[in-house]
């Protein structure tokens, strides 16, 4: 399947019934391609908190496309060169954290598009364009429908919504819960009662907008309340926490 149609498809789940996938730290590519296995919609590729350099985010795309799982990659920060440098790579998109307002926002996706929606650096010597083997002009039309996420964790990122959801070129809106807690005076209560309420707030105002809202959750009870409300693009967890806490499951039947 080409790229812009897999990705027409995600964005239609992900309107729809929603889409579901997980965090990933680890720096072993086989990880990726088993996520891809088992049915998961996507993986985001963590260069934000994980240990990735782009050597091994090569890898790790390597074994999405192998797998068919949607690539994100999440960059370290709004103003990242590393935008560029992982669409180049073959990602089928982006998450960009720490997202405080609407210029933020306009200077991602002036990063992550080609002409006449941006203006990302140019090269078609690279891995996403089959190293020059693709139409150039196919390309950049096809690059062009890479996702683009957008991550608010913040208050003040919070307090921009009304104005960041009038911008053209957003595919979702990521909310950080665990970085939401800290800046509303809750540290790590992802399900404090204020937290929920600030995010049912922003699913109300997006659905309006028909954006499609995400969020991280880590428990069962999470996962089925942010899909009960909507939210089409959920990551639960992260695969080193979930391999850990497998262990552990399997390590307590020789006690019980």
């Amino acid at each position: 399947m080409a790229q812009s149609n897999k990705l027409k498809e995600f964005k239609e789940r992900a309107a729809g019934s929603g889409v579901f996938g997980i965090f990933s730290k680890t720096t072993d590519s086989s990880l990726i391609e088993a996520s891809g296995y088992s049915g998961l919609d996507f993986v985001i590729l963590d260069m934000e908190h994980g240990p990735l350099n782009t050597e091994t985010l090569k890898h790790h795309l390597m074994a999405c496309k192998s797998s068919g799982i949607v690539s994100i990659v999440r960059v370290d920060s709004w103003d990242s060169h590393l935008i560029g440098k992982a669409l180049d790579l073959g990602a089928n998109g982006i998450q960009v954290p720490s997202v405080n307002n609407a210029e933020q926002v306009k200077g991602v996706i002036e990063r992550a598009k080609f002409h006449p929606k941006g203006q990302r650096g140019v090269c078609r010597f690279v891995r996403a364009a089959d190293y020059s083997d693709m139409d150039r002009f196919s390309y950049f039309e096809d690059a062009n429908q890479n996702l683009v996420i957008i991550q608010l964790e913040g208050t003040a990122g919070i307090e921009a919504f009304d104005e960041i959801i009038e911008i053209p070129g957003i595919d979702i809106l990521f909310i950080g819960p665990y970085d939401l807690s800290q800046s509303i005076g809750f540290p790590g209560q992802i399900d404090h009662p204020e937290v929920i309420k600030t995010i049912e707030n922003l699913q109300t105002k997006a659905r309006k907008k028909d954006i499609v809202l995400g969020t991280f959750c880590d428990t069962p009870e999470l996962l089925m309340k942010w899909q009960k409300l909507g939210l089409g693009y959920l990551a639960y967890s992260v695969d080193i926490a979930l391999f850990l806490d497998k262990l552990k499951s399997i390590n307590s039947l020789r006690n019980g």
